[in-house]
């Protein structure tokens, strides 16, 4: 019985959603000119979002570098592969 009653509320929702795209007006040349713009705001946004983000966990590995050298104690940086994997069929993926 369960199972009826969420198949029947997910082929409802499915129906709905179908109908309400169908409804929806093409995008004129204005509104993907605004879309666009949305679209380009946003990725910047992005963009000075990670920007901050890196210079954040900068200062907080140097300060935490910082207080371990207080301590005594020697900490190297532990730095993470940042740069793609060769693709097969390449020189470096040879050597």
């Amino acid at each position: 019985m369960t199972t009826l009653r969420a198949l029947l509320a997910a082929s409802l929702i499915v129906g709905l959603f179908g109908l309400s795209v169908a409804k929806l007006p093409p995008m004129d040349d204005q509104a993907k000119a605004a879309a666009e713009e949305k679209k380009s705001k946003d990725a910047a946004a992005a963009e000075a979002a990670k920007a901050a983000q890196a210079k954040a966990e900068d200062r907080v590995v140097a300060r935490y570098m910082a207080e371990q050298k207080a301590k005594g104690k020697t900490v190297a940086p532990q730095i993470a592969p940042t740069s793609q994997p060769a693709a097969p069929g390449s020189d470096a993926a040879k050597k």
